[in-house]
């Protein structure tokens, strides 16, 4: 017999490990607060080297994309710890998780692309 109990595995005798729910939601959180942490420091080394220059059309623009993106995100992961923090939370819809990753991605190369 299996179950959540630590009951059989697979009918071999070996018991199952027992699961602790309450594990899975605080590494995700702390995996949102890291990309958060990431993306923050790209978004303000994006930012020093964009303001750096001579304050040309392209840099200003560089630099409210930056911080429009990065804020976007923030808005994102704050809404997913904050949920994560009060419990189970429902399944991260696709499109969201599609536009987080987006977003992380975008600030890595505008990141880049103010350096180089």
């Amino acid at each position: 017999m299996s179950g959540p109990e630590g009951g059989s595995a697979s009918g071999s005798g070996v018991p199952a490990p027992v699961r602790d729910p309450g594990l899975q939601p605080e590494r995700t959180r702390m995996a949102w607060r890291r990309t958060t942490l990431s993306a923050s420091v790209a978004a303000v080394l994006g930012l020093r080297q964009a303001l750096r220059g001579p304050g040309t059309p392209v840099a200003v623009a560089a630099t409210v994309l930056i911080v429009v993106v990065w804020l976007a995100f923030l808005g994102v992961a704050h809404r997913r710890m904050t949920e994560l923090a009060a419990g189970r939370p429902p399944r991260l819809a696709p499109r969201v998780a599609l536009a987080a990753t987006l977003w992380t991605v975008a600030l890595a190369v505008f990141a880049m692309a103010v350096i180089v």
